[in-house]
């Protein structure tokens, strides 16, 4: 049944290899689990209890909130897949809500930390245009480092300017590109050497391979160590730092929410949050009270 629920959401839901064979990693933590606590071997009909003690067993290993909640809804998805198909009556799911938490707050980088990634580190010929081209993409486009990853040869349109990019659920969005970042990619094409089997990717490695999402990550962290002492220094930053410069320069949340490729406004609107400085700055300048009060101010 787990494979027929994998072929499920690839064939018909249409969800990425990623996502697949992260739902196919967390079922089989699940059947394990199942196999070494219960006396049946099946994880089709059990009762909630037995999902309580998986989430308490996931919880005592040190698994994070976030990641445990990763799994219930794998495992949310699979029971309404049964019941769809009338292999079972009830969900074991039915009652389980996910875990409460606080996401932790993810700081962009500031726009002199993007300047002196340029001036100190890639003007001064300490990266590779690979390495610098990483960089860019993520934080001109907003991409994430997976749809990085995936780019094909032929969804880059150079005499458009703009990529092709696939993201969650096979959605498609078309992203502009600077004319400097044309530039690079261009005398990227002419150096890039990828073996027969990963030609229809954009990025590959020295070896000629598709990249790695880990190599995309060890990138960003190990230049942006140099310039920022922020904690987090991720590719998923460099999207959030997109998005905040983006909208504190004036763009249109829905055009944002479009390139980032969101389904619903509310995701781009957490990006708004760390441009309250600008807003109260707005207000002051534009709300007649606020004028009238500084005016009132200087004449005393």
């Amino acid at each position: 049944m787990i494979e027929r629920f994998l072929e499920y959401i690839e064939v018909e839901k249409r969800y990425s290899p990623h996502t697949v064979t992260n739902y196919k990693k967390d079922l089989s933590d699940f059947s394990d689990f199942v196999l070494n606590t219960e006396s049946s071997a099946g994880i089709i009909h059990i009762h909630k209890k037995v999902i309580k003690n998986f989430i308490v067993e996931l919880s005592q290993s040190g698994l994070s909130k976030r990641s445990i909640n990763r799994k219930l809804s794998t495992l949310r998805s699979f029971y309404i897949f049964m019941l769809r198909i009338g292999e079972i009556e009830v969900s074991p799911m039915e009652t389980i809500t996910s875990l409460k938490f606080y996401p932790e707050k993810r700081i962009p980088f500031s726009e002199d930390e993007m300047e002196m990634m340029k001036t100190e580190v890639e003007e001064k010929g300490q990266m590779t245009l690979l390495d610098k081209l990483i960089i860019e993409m993520l934080y001109q486009t907003g991409i994430r480092k997976s749809e990085l990853c995936n780019l094909l040869l032929s969804n880059v349109d150079f005499s458009k300017k703009e990529i092709l990019v696939i993201g969650k659920g096979n959605k498609a969005r078309v992203i502009p590109v600077s004319d400097d970042l044309v530039s690079d990619m261009q005398t990227y094409l002419d150096i890039r050497m990828p073996d027969s089997e990963n030609k229809h990717y954009f990025f590959v490695n020295k070896k000629g391979k598709k990249l790695g999402e880990k190599f995309v990550y060890l990138v960003v962290n190990k230049y942006f160590s140099v310039v920022t002492t922020k904690q987090k220094r991720s590719p998923h930053i460099l999207r959030h730092t997109f998005a905040t410069h983006v909208l504190n320069g004036g763009a249109e949340i829905s055009k944002v929410q479009k390139i980032m490729g969101h389904s619903s406004l509310a995701s781009t609107q957490v990006y708004t949050s760390a441009n309250i400085e600008q807003l109260k700055k707005a207000y002051s300048n534009a709300h007649p009270r606020e004028r009238k009060t500084e005016n009132d101010n200087n004449m005393e």
